[in-house]
């Protein structure tokens, strides 16, 4: 019988634990395979960790790691790898049902017909909010044209790996984790299942739009040759801002010596600010990875909960 793992990141999704638990072993009824659920709780502010327990004491498939604080998705995802490395696949899917349980079984039947990765995406940005669809189509566009591994826009982390496709990410070493991006490099034989938007039930999403920004920008970075544009951007830049200070100067008709070299200054001083953020940005990518901290740090884990006791 095959070991497969349900990696299910969480954070303040107190809300949603039990009905995608309730969800999810619907289609867990595969004879093939031993389930496990492995719930990540990346530092929830909330009862996550709670109600996941509650679950956990009443299913022995159920099993968690809670980490010291929350420390992002990325590392929720690594960390599930990580503990999940000896077994013959793994399933990564939210806990918000925004993802369907439904598909685990198509998933399994293309697993079972050679695929090392099975991975889903929305046939359509339909029910998204427009300003994010517009972004969104727009970032994939921009990564697509620097990256020499695209990414499928719509592509979600809720995707089936096979073991060997696990040990090729973990043997990555890079300390920021952009999974989509290492789902894309290590490659293999690939399938992709394709869903209708699902929105939110429960609870509110932690991703800001900020977030998504740093998000996006540090993939691009890791994953595609993006910043090489920077000394351009500076030059069209320092381009648009001369022909508005000679716009300027003509309309105002000054002609003075003090005021041309005003001009250049200016124009000089936005270039080298624009190379310089280039520059110190990729010296504190860096300093980021050969500080080499840990991922996650671990506060708890379902294997130090004595069940029994709890439910006296």
């Amino acid at each position: 019988m095959k070991q497969l793992t349900i990696i299910i990141p969480a954070y303040n999704e107190e809300t949603n634990i039990r009905p995608f638990y309730d969800e999810a072993c619907k289609y867990l009824t595969n004879p093939e395979y031993e389930f496990k659920l492995l719930f990540i709780n990346d530092g929830s502010r909330d009862d996550t960790l709670a109600e996941i327990k509650k679950i956990a004491a009443i299913d022995k498939r159920v099993i968690f790691l809670s980490f010291s604080r929350n420390f992002g998705k990325e590392s929720a995802m690594h960390a599930g790898l990580e503990y999940s490395r000896k077994d013959d696949a793994v399933i990564i899917i939210d806990c918000d049902l925004q993802q369907p349980p439904s598909l685990i079984p198509e998933m399994l039947k293309w697993y079972s017909e050679g695929y090392k990765v099975v991975y889903t995406r929305g046939k359509t940005r339909k029910g998204e909010p427009k300003v994010r669809t517009l972004f969104a189509n727009l970032y994939y566009g921009l990564y697509n044209k620097y990256s020499d591994r695209p990414l499928d826009n719509g592509a979600k982390d809720f995707q089936l790996l096979d073991k060997q496709v696990v040990e090729a990410i973990l043997s990555i070493k890079d300390n920021f984790r952009f999974m989509k991006g290492l789902f894309s490099w290590v490659g293999f034989k690939r399938k992709v299942l394709e869903y209708d938007f699902i929105a939110r039930k429960n609870g509110k999403s932690s991703w800001s739009f900020k977030s998504l920004f740093k998000y996006g920008f540090d993939g691009m970075n890791q994953f595609s040759n993006i910043l090489l544009v920077l000394p351009v951007v500076s030059f069209v830049m320092g381009i648009i801002m001369l022909g508005v200070n000679i716009v300027f100067r003509i309309v105002y008709i000054f002609s003075t010596t003090s005021f041309m070299l005003a001009l250049l200054l200016n124009l000089l001083w936005l270039m080298i600010s624009v190379l310089a953020y280039g520059m110190f940005y990729l010296l504190y990518q860096i300093r980021r990875q050969t500080l080499n901290r840990p991922l996650y740090l671990i506060e708890e884990t379902s294997e130090e909960v004595n069940y029994d006791e709890s439910l006296e």
